[in-house]
């Protein structure tokens, strides 16, 4: 439920997601220095996220990596997708 959940969420608000059902989701940016300051302004927000960017991944596909538990509550999830869309917009990542 919480892969799903946040997975729908995040897109509606118009991100981009590699697809899968796995509770590990990669939203992907490209660029590695918004990667950087994407995951430093949502930790300021109070979610802990990793900037994942070359060497580990190819150049241009740099991503923030979620990682979702069931022992997440939906009040989370809301929470940290509230961070994502409002660091999403001041990085201007999302409209």
């Amino acid at each position: 439920y919480n892969t799903n959940y946040f997975r729908t969420k995040m897109t509606e608000a118009g991100f981009d997601i590699k697809p899968g059902d796995h509770p590990i989701v990669p939203i992907m940016l490209y660029d590695a220095v918004i990667a950087q300051n994407f995951a430093s302004k949502l930790l300021d927000e109070g979610v802990y996220v990793i900037g994942f960017f070359y060497p580990v991944v190819a150049k241009g596909l740099a991503r923030i990596r979620v990682q979702l538990s069931a022992a997440h509550e939906q009040e989370h999830l809301d929470k940290a997708i509230a961070a994502f869309t409002k660091v999403g917009k001041e990085l201007g990542v999302i409209k």
